[in-house]
């Protein structure tokens, strides 16, 4: 519309005539003349605007759904770091409680023997390539650790300590091939050499080569000069195997060590040796074998039977009841 001065005459007329309608409508209130008028616009007006709500509500929803997922987003992502959180506490204290048994059993076995000891954890293991069975500990010359020194954990015999540094300590295990320690049979006091084998049994040499010897009997460390590198009265392990007596000077025996070599955890640095050869006082008590339960077994004589023929347990004729017995052959 071109900007004349008639266009402008009707803009003001127009604005006039609202603002009058305006005025007539709020003096009438309920009763306004304007409300038929008003009724007639909702009922052509109320389809349109319900149709372009109809046409909006789905853009908006899919707004408000994008918002939404991006919230559930946050509150799962959140729920994940809790749960990993849990699991990593929960670990932790297994892990301590794990732990916590191993320092019990290891301080028992010590305070059985009488070791001075200083607690230690596996911090590395020794390069399996090498062939050679070591682990780290986190103990070293800081905490009185000195090379040669007995390593011990609540089962029995871990190993020595072959090299020490300042913080750190290295630990060659039992089951090395190069590591040997002097044994004592438990009970006979048979003495004998542990060998290692890495992750088979051990193997003993007796020195008496008619050693009365068989499956089960145990062994602990016989010691050594100035106790350096091995105390008396470790627990090495059990026998498993007797090889059969061949005549020569000595008789070898294979034993399952109480040490499980794989699974290392907590330990222990003998830095104190016991005043006396604790000698068997550390291995634990050997399990009481129970009696086998006897049974003994009644036989009742069936009906017209002979009564004189029931069984009893000691194997004799048993009497029916009331009957007397039945009088043995007579000696002429």
């Amino acid at each position: 519309m071109r900007d004349t001065r008639e266009s402008r005459l009707l803009l003001v007329l127009l604005v006039a005539i609202a603002f009058a309608l305006i005025t007539v409508d709020i003096r009438g209130g309920e009763r306004s003349p304007l409300d038929g008028a008003r009724q007639v616009a909702a009922s052509v007006l109320g389809p349109v605007e319900n149709g372009v709500a109809g046409a909006v509500d789905p853009v908006g929803n899919a707004i408000a759904a994008v918002r939404d997922s991006g919230e559930r987003y946050d509150r799962i992502s959140a729920l994940e770091r809790e749960n990993a959180e849990l699991k990593q506490e929960l670990a932790a204290s297994d892990r301590d409680g794990s732990r916590a048994e191993q320092l019990e059993r290891l301080l028992k076995t010590a305070g059985a023997g009488r070791y001075g000891v200083k607690a230690a954890q596996v911090i590395g293991i020794g390069a399996a390539q090498g062939f050679s069975w070591t682990v780290t500990l986190d103990v070293g010359e800081r905490d009185g650790i000195r090379r040669d020194m007995t390593v011990i954990n609540g089962d029995g015999l871990v190993g020595r300590v072959t090299t020490v540094g300042p913080s750190t300590s290295t630990v060659l295990l039992a089951n090395d091939p190069d590591f040997t320690v002097g044994t004592r049979l438990e009970g006979t006091g048979e003495l004998g050499f542990a060998n290692g084998r890495g992750d088979s049994a051990l193997t003993v040499q007796l020195l008496n080569s008619k050693a009365e010897v068989k499956r089960g009997d145990r062994l602990v460390t016989f010691g050594s000069s100035n106790d350096r590198p091995f105390v008396p009265g470790v627990p090495v392990g059990e026998v498993i195997q007797v090889a059969p007596h061949s005549g020569g000077l000595t008789r070898t025996v294979r034993v399952r060590p109480y040490v499980g070599f794989t699974k290392l955890d907590v330990v222990g640095v003998v830095v104190r040796a016991p005043r006396t050869d604790p000698r068997d006082a550390v291995l634990p008590p050997k399990p009481k074998t129970e009696p086998a339960p006897t049974v003994t077994v009644t036989v009742t004589p069936s009906a017209g039977a002979d009564p004189s023929a029931a069984a009893t347990p000691s194997g004799g004729a048993a009497p029916a009841d009331g009957a007397a017995p039945s009088p043995g052959p007579s000696r002429s």
